[in-house]
C-alpha cells in the first residue's frame, strides 16, 4: 500500500480555530513560499488545489510572502487562472533545454526568463499589481560590497566572506546584503515591516515585476541575477533565498494563520544556513502556522528517493531528469488528493500533528 503522502503540522491556534471552524481560506492571512528550484515540483499538485479552488473560495485579504521559486509560485496566484499558471510553470520549468552540456549563467537566465514568460503571458503583471484581494511581496537581496558584483573573483571573495560571517551570526548578513521587498498594493502592509535586516520595500509597477521575480530565483555564478531594477536603488539584485531561504518564522505576528506548503517539516532560515545544522528549526514555537508537506514515507517512495533538486541537473542525464521529474510531479497530486479528503472529512484534524 503507498505510503501517505501528506503531511499537516498544526500550531496550537490553528488546530483551536480549525477544530472549531473546520478549514476555510479566511483563516489566513498571510500565504508563504519558499526558495527551493526543482523541489517545488512536490507540491505543483497542491498548489493547483490551493490556489484554483481552496483559497479562490475566500474573501478576506491574504498577503503572499516567496523568495525564489516561491515567489514565482505566487505569482500564479493573482491571475485569472491560478491552476493554469502552475501548470505553465510546471511545464516550462520541468522541460527546460540548453544548447550547451554546461550552460553559462547568461543561457541559463535566458531560459529562466523565458519560462517566467510564459507564467505570466500577457496579461499577468497587470493581475498580480490588481488584485482586489491578494497583495504580493517578492523578496530579493541586493548585493553590497564585494556581493555586489554580477561574477568573477570578487563575487567568489564576497560570497565566501558572506558564509563565514554568516556561519558567526546570521546577523552578520546585513554586510552583504540587503532585503529588498517589491510589493503590491496601495500601501505596505505593517506585519511584514521586517526588523531582523536593513529591508527596503518598493513598489510594484509593470516595468518592475519581471526583473523582481527573475532576481528573487536568481543564484549567485548559476544565473546572472538583476542590475538596476527600475523603481529600486541602483545595484545587482539576487536570489531572495540568500537571506530568506525557508524565513525566520518568529518575526511574523499576524491575527490570521499562516499558510505554508512546504518541502519538508523543518525551516532553514536563510541559504548559508543549509550547511550549519544548528540553525534548523523546529515548528513547535509557531502557534499560528499551518505547514503542508510531503510524509517522509511518501518521499522514499519516489524516484532516487528523494524529491527534486538542483543536483538532478549534474548527476542524471536529461532524459532520466525529465522522467524522474514527469514521475514526481504526477505524484504530487496525491498531496492535493489527501488535502481535499481533509477539508471535507467529518473530522477537520484527522491525521494531522498539532505542534506542542
Amino acid at each position: 500500500m503507498p505510503a501517505k503522502a501528506l503531511s499537516v503540522y498544526l500550531g496550537r491556534e490553528a488546530a483551536a480555530r480549525i477544530a472549531e471552524q473546520g478549514w476555510h481560506p479566511d483563516h489566513f492571512d498571510l500565504l508563504m513560499g519558499a526558495s527551493g528550484g526543482p523541489k517545488w515540483f512536490i507540491l505543483s499538485g497542491l498548489d493547483q488545489t490551493l490556489f484554483g479552488d481552496f483559497l479562490a473560495r475566500g474573501s478576506q485579504p491574504l498577503t503572499t510572502l516567496g523568495s525564489s521559486i516561491g515567489s514565482w509560485r505566487h505569482a500564479c496566484l493573482p491571475q485569472s487562472d491560478p491552476a493554469a499558471a502552475i501548470r505553465r510553470l510546471e511545464a516550462g520549468y520541468l522541460y527546460q533545454e540548453y544548447s550547451s552540456a554546461k550552460p553559462s549563467a547568461k543561457e541559463i537566465s535566458q531560459v529562466s526568463t523565458g519560462i517566467l514568460d510564459s507564467v505570466l503571458e500577457k496579461d499577468g503583471l497587470a493581475e498580480i499589481i490588481a488584485h482586489p484581494r491578494y497583495s504580493s511581496h517578492v523578496v530579493t537581496a541586493r548585493g553590497l560590497g564585494l556581493a555586489s558584483r554580477q561574477g568573477g573573483p570578487s563575487l567568489i571573495a564576497g560570497m565566501g566572506m558572506a558564509a563565514v560571517r554568516n556561519a558567526m551570526s546570521r546577523e552578520q548578513l546585513h554586510r552583504h546584503f540587503q532585503r529588498v521587498v517589491f510589493y503590491s498594493g496601495e500601501t505596505l502592509q505593517p506585519a511584514l515591516d521586517f526588523h531582523d535586516f536593513d529591508t527596503l520595500h518598493v513598489p510594484m509597477a509593470e516595468e518592475n515585476i519581471r526583473s523582481a521575480l527573475h532576481a528573487s530565483g536568481s543564484i549567485p555564478f548559476v544565473l546572472t541575477g538583476e542590475q538596476d531594477i527600475p523603481g529600486a536603488p541602483r545595484g545587482q539584485y539576487w536570489d531572495g533565498g540568500i537571506i530568506d531561504y525557508h524565513f525566520d518564522l518568529r518575526q511574523y505576528y499576524r491575527d490570521g494563520l499562516l499558510l505554508y506548503p512546504h518541502f519538508r517539516a523543518d525551516i532553514t532560515p536563510g541559504w548559508f544556513d543549509k550547511f550549519l545544522p544548528w540553525r534548523k528549526r523546529a515548528l513547535a514555537a509557531y502557534d499560528k502556522l499551518v505547514l503542508l508537506c510531503p510524509n517522509p514515507a511518501f518521499v522514499a517512495e519516489l524516484p532516487l528517493g528523494k524529491i527534486p533538486d538542483r543536483s538532478d541537473f549534474t548527476r542524471l542525464s536529461p532524459e532520466e531528469r525529465v522522467a524522474n521529474w514527469e514521475t514526481c510531479v504526477t505524484r504530487s497530486h496525491a498531496l492535493a488528493d489527501e488535502f481535499n479528503l481533509l477539508m471535507t472529512g467529518s473530522d477537520p484534524l484527522a491525521g494531522v500533528t498539532v505542534l506542542d
